[in-house]
């Protein structure tokens, strides 16, 4: 049998070879198991507006398949809410969770090619930690990404993306993500 050459996404590479490395020696961690990591990315589009017309759910999860390379799953409501017109199960919007080198390769695109792309970018914040290590980022539009057609847009619609991680402290989370490229406010 050949020795078949297994894909191993850029920033995964990256994070395996120099990243490690560089935190291991700022924490002085004892084993490498403990160096934190990126575990999943998960981009969720709220789709208020689908509990009137369904084909504006269709057209985010259409997007959103577009923008993560694989087919989201449809959120419902988990409660019936009258002052939204909003029953229980319906549905409201699309997530889909990235892991692997898919995630790598989102990732990637996010820091190098999308987020750059927009208008007067100055960096992301460095107060959407969650306290546990996670990072969240929302987006006002889904046109910032390049597989997104400008001429197909029914909606411009905003979405969340969710990067998890390992880590214990924002601190040691902010520095993975610094170390991955992720462009922080100055």
């Amino acid at each position: 049998m050949a020795n078949k050459e297994v894909y191993v996404a850029r920033l995964k590479k990256q994070y395996q070879e120099e990243i490690v490395k560089q935190l291991i020696e700022k924490y002085k961690y004892s084993s490498v198991m403990e160096v934190p990591q990126v575990v999943k990315i998960v981009l969720n589009i709220g789709v208020g507006d689908a509990t009137a017309n369904s084909k504006l759910l269709e057209d985010s999860v259409a997007e959103l398949t577009q923008i993560a390379g694989q087919k989201p799953v449809i959120t419902r409501a988990k409660k019936s809410v009258a002052n939204f017109k909003l029953r229980e199960g319906q549905a409201i919007g699309c997530k889909v969770t990235l892991r692997g080198n898919r995630m790598y390769e989102f990732l990637d695109k996010l820091v190098t090619i999308t987020l750059p792309r927009v208008r007067d970018f100055r960096g992301v914040s460095k107060a959407a930690f969650d306290g546990r290590g996670n990072y969240t980022l929302g987006i006002k539009e889904q046109l910032i990404f390049p597989e997104v057609n400008y001429d197909k847009i029914g909606k411009i619609r905003g979405m969340d993306i969710v990067i998890v991680t390992t880590a214990k402290t924002d601190e040691e989370a902010y520095d993975l993500l610094l170390a991955l490229g992720m462009p922080f406010q100055r």
